[in-house]
C-alpha cells in the first residue's frame, strides 16, 4: 500500500515486515513544491517499480467547529453543544441494538441502541465505493464483526424504495459528487443483507424532523422519537469503519437537503 499522508507534522515509519510506501505530501508543501506534480511524480514512480496502485490518503481530522463552518458556508444554522446539555437523551450504545438509518420516522424496530448512519449500512457501501451485491454481504458480515447489527430499512408507502438515502444513490442524484450507483435495486439489496445476517426494519408515517443531530460523542448515540423527529448521525462510528469522514458528513448534508429536510444541525462534542 501507498500512504500519501496530509496530516502537517506527522509521520509513519517504515516496517521491513508489513512494508509501505510513505509519502508525506504535507512537508511537500512545507519545502514550497508544487504539490500536485509532487504527488503525480510519485504515483508515477511507484507505477514504474511494479509497485501497488492503491493509496490511502491520510487527512487531519475535522474540529467540531469546522464541521459548523462548513454546514454554515451551505446555508445552514448550526451549533456545537455538549453531551452534557443532552441530558439523558444520550444512551450507550448496545451491541444488540441494530445499526440503522439516521430517519427520525417510527419504525418496527425494538432493538434500539445502535450506531445511525445515513442509509444504515448503504452509508458505508457508498463511502467506499461499493456498488455490487457481494460487497453489500461482505460489509453487511463486517458490520457483524465489528460489534454491531447490519440493518437497510423501508417504509409503508415505498416498501424497500421508503428509504430515501438509497433511493438518491440509486437514481444518480450523487453523481455529480463522483459516486457510482449501486449495481441492484431496493429490493436485490435488502435481500442481500438479509441473506448475509442482517435486519430489515419498517418505517412508518411522514418525515417531519426539525434537526439534524450530528453525534461525535464515541460509544454514545440517541434513539429516535416519531413525536419530535430529528435525524441522527453518529460521526464517531464513521471513524470507527474507517470512513473518509468529510465525505460521509457531506453525504449526510447533502442527503437532507435534497430531501427537503431541516438545515439545522446540532453538533455533539464530549
Amino acid at each position: 500500500v501507498v500512504y500519501i499522508n496530509l496530516v502537517a507534522n506527522k509521520t509513519l515509519e517504515p516496517n521491513e515486515n508489513d512494508q509501505r510506501f510513505i509519502v508525506d505530501g504535507w512537508a511537500a508543501a512545507k519545502f514550497d513544491l508544487d504539490v500536485p506534480k509532487f504527488l503525480i511524480a510519485a504515483a508515477a514512480t511507484v507505477e514504474m517499480l511494479g509497485g501497488p496502485k492503491k493509496a490511502k490518503i491520510i487527512i487531519p481530522s475535522l474540529t467540531p467547529e469546522q464541521i459548523a463552518d462548513a454546514l454554515k458556508s451551505r446555508g445552514w444554522e448550526a451549533e456545537v453543544v455538549t453531551k452534557e446539555s443532552m441530558g439523558a437523551e444520550m444512551v450507550d450504545i448496545n451491541p444488540e441494538g441494530i445499526l440503522k438509518c439516521v430517519d427520525g420516522r417510527g419504525s418496527d424496530n425494538t432493538k434500539l441502541g445502535g450506531p445511525k448512519f445515513p442509509g444504515g449500512i448503504y452509508a458505508i457501501a457508498h463511502n467506499r465505493g461499493v456498488t455490487s451485491i457481494d460487497g453489500l454481504k461482505e460489509i453487511t458480515k463486517e458490520v457483524a464483526i465489528m460489534g454491531h447489527v447490519p440493518s437497510v430499512h423501508g417504509d409503508h408507502s415505498a416498501d424497500m424504495l421508503g428509504c430515501g438515502f438509497f433511493k438518491l444513490w440509486l437514481t444518480g442524484r450523487f453523481d455529480d459528487m463522483g459516486y457510482s450507483r449501486p449495481e441492484f435495486d431496493a429490493d436485490q439489496g435488502a435481500s442481500a443483507v438479509k441473506e448475509a445476517g442482517g435486519t430489515i426494519e419498517m418505517h412508518h408515517g411522514s418525515h417531519n424532523e426539525q434537526v439534524v443531530y450530528i453525534n461525535l460523542v464515541g460509544g454514545m448515540t440517541l434513539e429516535p422519537n416519531e413525536d419530535d423527529q430529528r435525524f441522527i448521525v453518529d460521526g464517531w462510528a464513521a471513524a470507527k469503519f474507517g470512513l473518509h469522514i468529510p465525505k460521509f458528513l457531506i453525504a449526510a448534508a447533502a442527503t437532507v437537503e435534497m430531501l427537503g429536510g431541516p438545515k439545522n444541525a446540532k453538533i455533539i462534542v464530549p
